[in-house]
């Protein structure tokens, strides 16, 4: 296995580990707990980060298998989301881990049995292609860019909170 898969795994196996702490310790009313409510936008909260993270992972798996997926802008939860306060939009505590957890180690499986190739994949999505046309530069992004940006958002949400750090 080349070193750039080796490193891409150790990475994402380092954020199930750091994401599943961060949220470990928190009630079902604690995920949707948004402080400085004052502000413009609202806080991202972990129930948010966790739904928001996990429309992602089912895409990275068909990134690697070379399927066509949805785009995720529009998705519920995607990146023209917003946090909301109703818990009822939003899975429980345990559901969300859960679902955090198989999608990283599905993706890891999917990795771990392929070879560099899979990098050079095309990727199919029409909005992508510009800015990220192969998987090797579009898993890196979704795998750790995107996902160390929103962990380290429930890192400050928990500090905000006065909660201890992981």
């Amino acid at each position: 296995m080349s070193y750039a898969l080796q490193g891409l795994i150790f990475a994402f196996r380092k954020n199930l580990d750091y994401g599943t702490r961060l949220v470990a310790d928190l009630s079902d009313a604690q995920m949707i707990q948004q402080p400085l409510s004052n502000l413009p936008a609202p806080a991202n909260h972990p129930a948010w980060v966790l739904s928001h993270l996990n429309v992602y992972l089912p895409i990275m798996e068909c990134l690697i298998r070379g399927q066509t997926f949805s785009d995720p802008k529009g998705h519920r939860f995607g990146m023209t989301s917003e946090p909301e306060s109703e818990a009822s939009i939003y899975a429980p505590r345990k559901v969300l881990v859960d679902e955090f957890v198989m999608g990283h180690q599905r993706v890891i499986d999917l990795l771990e049995a392929s070879d560099e190739s899979v990098l050079a994949r095309p990727v199919t999505l029409e909005r992508w292609k510009p800015t990220m046309p192969v998987n090797g530069i579009v898993l890196p992004y979704l795998m750790l860019n995107h996902e160390n940006g929103h962990l380290g958002q429930l890192s400050t949400w928990r500090r905000v909170l006065g909660l201890p750090s992981v």
